[in-house]
């Protein structure tokens, strides 16, 4: 759990922004950034975006709904969603877990997400959903 990020307190209601500032999240992070983590599937290696998760109830959408923009591909389970107008990535509703967003730390106001220390990588091109299929 981070509760500081390059001297910047993690609130536990947390605002985040798209670059243009059109879109405006709040998150409810009680405990700080819960495991911080980049992804090698093929969505997450071009946007490179570090992530971390709250609940679905943890994610409000305070402004900006109507510029969002949704992106779905391969089973169409996930939910990536991005600014309409600047293209910055914000939250997705995870495939491994639909019960929870992935959030973009890079959005959080004041984080700046090169000050976390040794992100993890998990392995998304191996994802368990698609462990079934053999």
């Amino acid at each position: 759990m981070l509760k500081e990020v390059g001297g910047v307190a993690i609130l536990p209601k947390h605002r985040a922004t798209c670059h243009c500032g059109a879109v405006e999240l709040e998150l409810s992070l009680p405990n700080g950034i819960e495991k911080p983590r980049r992804c090698d599937c093929s969505i997450c290696r071009r946007k490179g975006a570090v992530v971390a998760s709250v609940p679905l109830s943890g994610l409000r959408i305070v402004k900006g709904e109507e510029h969002l923009k949704l992106y779905q591909f391969n089973t169409h389970t996930a939910r990536h969603y991005f600014c309409g107008i600047c293209g910055i990535y914000t939250h997705h509703q995870r495939r491994s877990n639909p019960e929870q967003y992935g959030f973009n730390v890079g959005c959080l106001e004041g984080v700046n997400p090169f000050a976390i220390p040794d992100v993890p990588v998990e392995d998304g091109v191996n994802h368990p959903a698609d462990r079934h299929r053999a």
